[in-house]
């Protein structure tokens, strides 16, 4: 008789994972972008070049450039955020990390206590959600509108938490490409939540990781560009950029805080080999890639839209982002996203329903979708035959999609 693990495991955990069998045929979910788009022969040829090179640095931890990761990857990073969003950051405060959900954990370790409260979007990146209730800390959620999150409904949470002698840990926005609106914070109001912060003194984590996927290239300075007393945590990566299974993120942030995560981060070393590979490509291909990459994204988001507009007419409302790889979509009225996206995966369909993304009301008529990874044609017959499902299961829209399989 097999060992029953369950006997010790420890109270609290998920439950457990089934194994994985294979994606649907219609995969509208996750991060994933165009596999088309991944500069295969230019990353093979930074490899063999940097393996060449200094591949016996290998036998060191962190390739001799210590516990921050590759030093030309920082500096090719450092270059970066001074041309794409204004901050004027050297090398020695950026620190790689294993993707950006290992910079987020980093992050709440040095900063957040069981009790602890802090503000975040009230519509957010679902991964915020298990993570704060894992600290045990309290998520204050701040409204959205068109243009991001909302000052004027900030500043009446501050007051609010000022006022019973609560000091939240930080305000946590997505500000440039926001995750899953599309929207982009106007300078006025990234401006007035500094302004916020330091009346409060509350620091700010500005997560980054959608903002070089903007299809005009112009965007507002960073939180942290515009930020006058270093109380800016930054994250981003390449995830979004280059390729999601490189697993290579960064946090820019003041020493004193870099100096906090140092001490916390204790996996010997994100992968080295990855960064040095970037860090070999990067600065011979990644203005080009970036520029090529946004075209095609944006071809992308026309797609969907059109099938969008064909399959479910009137009935479904979207405003389309100026970039990112995401459309919030608000179904017809009378459907209950949780329940479509039980039906849509019986029927191959994967989508994200909106209670895993937001916090607001009306929720669960909103629905992710993940534009960038699927072929234009299966974006096209995956978006008809949820139109299809979503007219069996709830009788709209009244035409279950024009076009017909």
């Amino acid at each position: 008789m097999a060992f029953d693990f369950s006997s010790v495991a420890r109270e609290g955990l998920p439950a457990p994972s089934g194994r994985f069998t294979g994606h649907p045929p219609f995969l509208f979910v996750g991060g994933n972008n165009a596999e088309e788009m991944v500069p295969v022969d230019d990353l093979r040829a930074a490899a063999d070049a940097v393996l060449a090179r200094e591949g016996a640095s290998m036998g060191m931890y962190n390739v001799h450039s210590g516990p921050q990761g590759h030093r030309g990857l920082r500096d090719f990073l450092s270059g970066k955020l001074k041309r794409y969003a204004g901050i004027d950051c050297p090398a020695d405060d950026i620190i790689l990390t294993s993707g950006s959900l290992q910079a987020m954990d980093l992050i709440n370790e040095v900063l957040l206590a069981p009790g602890d409260t802090v503000l975040i979007e009230a519509s957010n990146y679902g991964g915020v959600y298990p993570r704060l209730a894992k600290c045990g800390v309290h998520a204050v959620s701040v409204a959205v509108d068109a243009d991001g999150m909302n000052m004027d409904a900030l500043e009446t949470e501050l007051a609010r938490l000022q006022a019973e002698a609560v000091r939240p840990k930080y305000i946590y926005t997505i500000p440039t490409v926001h995750n899953p609106t599309g929207t982009i914070l106007p300078r006025a109001r990234r401006e007035r939540l500094l302004e916020l912060a330091r009346a409060h003194d509350v620091p700010v984590f500005e997560d980054e990781c959608y903002a070089d996927l903007v299809w005009t290239g112009e965007r507002p300075p960073a939180l942290m560009a515009l930020d006058r007393d270093a109380r800016v945590i930054h994250i981003g990566t390449f995830s979004k950029t280059i390729a999601p299974a490189l697993r290579v993120g960064y946090i820019a942030a003041p020493w004193d805080m870099l100096s906090r995560i140092l001490s916390v981060k204790a996996d010997a070393g994100s992968g080295a080999l990855e960064q040095m590979v970037l860090a070999e490509y990067c600065p011979r291909h990644f203005d080009a890639h970036l520029k090529r990459l946004n075209a095609h994204l944006e071809a992308k988001l026309d797609n969907l839209t059109a099938a969008l507009d064909e399959c479910f007419g009137t009935s479904v409302h979207y405003t389309r982002p100026p970039g990112g790889i995401f459309l919030w979509v608000r179904m017809p009225d009378g459907v209950d996203t949780d329940r479509l996206n039980q039906v849509a995966l019986a029927e191959g369909i994967a989508i994200n329903p909106g209670s895993e993304w937001s916090r607001e009301e009306g929720r669960k008529q909103w629905i992710r979708i993940c534009f960038a990874h699927p072929p234009q044609d299966v974006m096209r017959d995956g978006i008809a035959r949820l139109a299809q499902v979503c007219h069996a299961e709830f009788g709209v829209p009244e035409v279950s999609g024009n076009r017909h399989l």
